[in-house]
């Protein structure tokens, strides 16, 4: 006989997800991105703040705020070594009053870790610009004695005193390119490659201060190391052109994502500029690049000499660390 059909198994029911509970770090991490900034120490809330002995706290103004958001930006880890490449093939387009203004406000607020080195072919103005040394030790010498560093346990940060340039409460350091007269020799992409090697893994952020000559072996090896390609410029025709012509260059040969991977710099040569130009070039690059940020004209740089950091305008200095933010945020 046919008995009854069996009983069909009871349907499994679903497991419930566990619940997520906070960890530790989950509650650090909520506690800090809950922080609000102040109170204020700028302009009339600063001086209400001092004035009634800290029982009036008023918060900071949008100016103080956006001064320390850009701090915040540029005092953030990386994953690793960041390598800026400072770039136009014209002289004279600010590439190394740049590459120095940005080592200072990288080096002031991030506290050090910073190089800037002059990767020219033959001999560049960035040991010029920057803070003399005791010695006169370049690349070249770097070079001849890369050997003493290559045992990665004995050979010491210390060591590297001998050939960079410290400039000081700057708090970053300067590699020169080749001061010697008597030297014929261009730097190829493989001494390039093996300097760049032995500063990565000394410092946090290279700058690199790049000759005129797209074509040069280290130019080329420079622009492909980069992190971040950052385009100078002055409020000239002439200089402006050479940069949108490099990127197209760039461009052609095959470096992709240009838009995200470089920001540009325009200087203001002289205390008049022509406004229309201005605002032309900034149009144009914006399309070219993520960001586009204006720096003043400083007389302080007129010169040509060292470049005094202390003498800065403070228009200067708060121009530099809103570029220096946005090139924070493309790493």
């Amino acid at each position: 006989p046919v008995g009854p059909p069996p009983a069909s198994a009871p349907a499994s029911e679903p497991q419930a997800e566990p619940r997520r509970f906070m960890t530790a770090t989950d509650f650090l991490d909520r506690r800090d991105s809950e922080q609000e900034l102040g109170p204020a120490t700028w302009g009339w809330r600063g001086r209400v703040r001092r004035w009634s002995g800290g029982t009036i706290k008023p918060s900071m103004g949008p100016k103080e705020v956006a001064y320390e958001t850009d701090r915040a930006a540029i005092q953030r880890d990386f994953d690793g070594p960041r390598t800026i490449v400072f770039i136009n093939p014209k002289g004279g387009a600010a590439k190394t009053t740049g590459v120095l203004a940005t080592g200072y406000t990288f080096g002031t607020v991030r506290g050090g870790g910073v190089v800037a080195w002059d990767n020219n072919e033959t001999r560049g103005t960035l040991g010029i610009r920057g803070t003399r040394s005791s010695h006169r030790n370049t690349t070249r010498e770097l070079l001849e004695d890369l050997g003493r560093f290559k045992d990665v346990y004995q050979s010491r940060i210390g060591d590297l005193g001998a050939f960079v340039r410290s400039q000081g409460d700057a708090h970053f350091d300067v590699l020169a390119s080749d001061e010697r007269p008597d030297v014929t020799g261009m730097i190829h992409a493989d001494d390039f490659k093996e300097v760049h090697a032995l500063l990565e893994r000394f410092y946090r952020i290279i700058l690199v201060d790049t000759g005129n000559n797209m074509r040069a072996e280290n130019w080329l090896a420079a622009a492909e190391a980069a992190d971040l390609l950052v385009v100078t410029s002055t409020v000239r025709e002439d200089t402006g052109y050479s940069g949108l012509w490099m990127l197209d260059a760039l461009q052609d040969a095959g470096l992709t994502d240009l838009k995200r991977k470089c920001v540009t710099v325009l200087s203001d040569p002289s205390p008049q500029v022509d406004n229309k130009l201005a605002h032309d070039l900034v149009q144009v690059y914006e399309q070219r690049t993520r960001a586009v940020y204006r720096v003043p004209y400083d007389p302080v740089l007129v010169a040509g000499g060292v470049v005094p950091y202390a003498q800065l305008s403070e228009e200067t200095r708060m121009s530099w660390l809103k570029a220096c933010a946005g090139m924070a945020e493309g790493l």
